[in-house]
């Protein structure tokens, strides 16, 4: 009887694990991957966030919505006029981020005249 496909490639019956580099390494690996993607709960617990620039929790909502639509509107006015100093393809960039600044100042404003209709 034939074969329909051919036999397949002879590998090598040697772990990749077998010699003590390879150990270290992949222990080293399996470290590594621990730290960055299941990070102790104590090291989360400990953590102070700075109060250097804390919001009062108790503020409302349209006066944190009015600062943010003037803190975009200064930023919008800032990259604009920086955009003024720049050549090509730098200015391009520059004002590519002051349109979105200024999409996001509108979703402010929007957001403000739906907490408080004309």
């Amino acid at each position: 009887m034939i074969k329909p496909t051919p036999n397949p490639p002879e590998t090598d019956p040697a772990s990749p694990y077998e010699s003590a580099y390879s150990k270290k390494l992949h222990e080293a690996a399996d470290r590594a991957l621990d730290y960055h993607l299941n990070p102790s709960k104590d090291a989360a617990l400990s953590r102070q966030p700075s109060t250097m620039f804390a919001i009062v929790p108790d503020i409302n909502t349209e006066t944190l919505l009015a600062h943010a639509c003037e803190s975009l509107a200064s930023a919008s006015v800032m990259a604009s006029d920086l955009a003024g100093f720049l050549d090509s393809p730098h200015r391009n960039a520059l004002l590519g981020i002051a349109q979105i600044i200024m999409l996001g100042e509108l979703a402010v404003n929007r957001a403000l005249d739906n907490l408080d209709p004309p």
